[in-house]
């Protein structure tokens, strides 16, 4: 089969007869037909860690839709031509995290497209237990991306949300761009999404009405002391001391994106003091994938307009080493909707 392997840091080689995985008793065989690229697939490409390191060589792509082309004998809620989307993590089940109701810190994860072969490849398998039924109205283009959106659920699940909240979202990529679509069906009263790209900015208001801060790399585009929830969704230091002073007293601050592993940002104690801030981490997304395809099959979150690359697999490492910039979202097309 066709695949885009890793073979190591900054190496992609598109390989012809990669061989098509074995079903085990328990897993499912996907026919892959979109696979999202994911600023993760960025980091594991320039050697950097993503929710596991991923080692060489190996197929990425976490993020991903397709059919069912062959189940294992254990398998129960599954059959051949399935549409399915498959979350990619996977838990141990058995240490201290797990068995505390914090899966998504588990000591032991394994994931498909990091730790195991993804959906950078024709075909991938899964364990059941991380497949889920795609509904008849929603697309597998779109299905592709509901891990990301799920990612996303779960940083605005460890919010407080009340409808006279006004919400500030730090950053315009994708995940940024689906957290204020979230928080809008929240029903929170107002979101503003804040970043350096006009067109995705224009995008968002033409689409789904946010209010937009549309250069906030100027001293003074962001009030301080003026949002009841900030989220960063970008991972830079000057973003995050950003977020903590846009958050006005008894505010949340959400640090969403992912920074460098040796990066820090200052904070004024008094100020998270005098403020009587919360700010919380997030990571992953933890048995949120119900919740996202029920936005997906609602309407609620609209993905499509927010994709703005359909690449092969020649030109992932277009995306993944920069030489492509100014993208909204990039998928890759495998089989498409014929998988």
């Amino acid at each position: 089969m066709k695949a885009l392997v890793m073979t190591g840091v900054k190496k992609l080689e598109v390989e012809n007869d990669y061989k098509k995985p074995e079903v085990k008793p328990n897993e499912v065989l996907v026919h892959t037909a979109w696979a999202g690229i994911c600023g993760t697939d960025k980091a594991l490409y320039n050697g950097l860690p993503g929710s596991a390191d991923a080692v060489p060589p190996i197929v990425l792509g976490h993020e991903n839709s397709g059919v069912i082309a062959a189940v294992g004998s254990d398998v129960q809620d599954f059959k051949v031509g399935d549409r399915v989307s498959v979350d990619p993590n996977i838990y141990c089940h058995k240490c201290f995290y797990c068995r505390t109701s914090r899966p998504e810190l588990c000591e032991h994860l394994d994931a498909v497209g990091v730790t195991r072969d993804g959906g950078f490849a024709e075909f991938f398998t899964a364990p059941e237990e991380v497949v889920y039924h795609v509904p008849d109205n929603v697309s597998l283009e779109a299905a592709a991306v509901i891990e990301p959106i799920s990612c996303a659920a779960h940083g605005v699940d460890l919010l407080e949300t009340h409808p006279y909240q006004t919400t500030l979202i730090i950053g315009d990529g994708f995940e940024g761009q689906l957290i204020a679509q979230i928080l809008k069906s929240r029903g929170v009263k107002e979101v503003t999404l804040a970043g350096t790209v006009d067109e995705k900015l224009e995008n968002n208001k033409k689409h789904f009405g946010f209010k937009t801060i549309n250069n906030i790399k100027e001293p003074d585009a962001i009030k301080p002391d003026s949002y009841d929830i900030v989220v960063e969704a970008v991972g830079l230091p000057k973003t995050q001391e950003q977020a903590v002073e846009a958050a006005r007293r008894g505010g949340q601050v959400l640090m969403f994106g992912v920074g460098n592993p040796d990066s820090e940002f200052k904070v004024n104690t008094y100020k998270v003091y005098q403020k009587q801030l919360h700010i919380q981490g997030s990571f992953i997304n933890p048995y949120t994938f119900e919740d996202s395809i029920a936005l997906l099959q609602s309407g609620d979150v609209d993905p499509l307009p927010l994709i703005s690359n359909v690449l092969d697999f020649a030109h992932v490492e277009d995306f993944v080493s920069g030489k492509l910039g100014n993208i909204s979202k990039a998928i890759v097309k495998v089989a498409g909707e014929d998988a």
